[in-house]
């Protein structure tokens, strides 16, 4: 009983990593059609919201910092996108959207673009306070980063939420 047990979990964290993988892969990829002013989906803060909206906050913290720890690691280390996912799933976990919202295609695309925002402003102020760059630079820029983000993100939400969400359900991981 406990092997399959362990089997369980086993495929549940498979299935998960797997799906992290996914993003992590698509992040830096930039296909015809699937940019605004030279800035693409960002694929992992798809995947923190997908993750939080159904759970607690410290599982959607934990989910963040890991992703953005990844996010780093692919990328430039300052300013850390940590902070940023960190802050996304926190602010999605506490929205207890199940609550409030219906689940669907609208609801998830507004949260993401809703998020996407406040990630790119947490990022904003990050470099900001580096003071590698000028204030004026830094947020002459934020606007199309973070206005075509949310474009882009909320657009692509659908694709990357609902089939984890179906995986999660499936699994036994999270509520329907």
């Amino acid at each position: 009983m406990e092997q399959s047990s362990l089997a369980r979990w086993g495929v549940i964290c498979a299935g998960t990593a797997f799906s992290v993988f996914v993003c992590l892969m698509l992040s830096p990829t930039r296909w015809p059609g699937m940019t605004l002013a030279g800035i693409g989906p960002n694929w992992l803060l798809i995947w923190v919201v997908a993750w939080s909206l159904k759970r607690n906050v410290w599982s959607a913290i934990s989910a963040g910092m890991a992703l953005g720890f990844l996010q780093d690691a692919m990328t430039e280390l300052h300013p850390s996108h940590a902070v940023s996912l960190v802050v996304v799933g926190l602010l999605t976990a506490r929205l207890q959207k199940q609550r409030y919202l219906q689940e669907d295609f609208i609801s998830v695309a507004l949260i993401v673009f809703g998020m996407a925002v406040v990630a790119e402003t947490v990022t904003a102020i990050q470099f900001s306070l580096l003071g590698t760059r000028s204030l004026l630079e830094i947020w002459k820029h934020h606007q199309l980063i973070a206005l075509s983000s949310a474009i882009l993100s909320s657009l692509w939400a659908p694709v990357i939420y609902f089939p984890l969400n179906r995986w999660w359900q499936w699994v036994g991981i999270q509520p329907e």
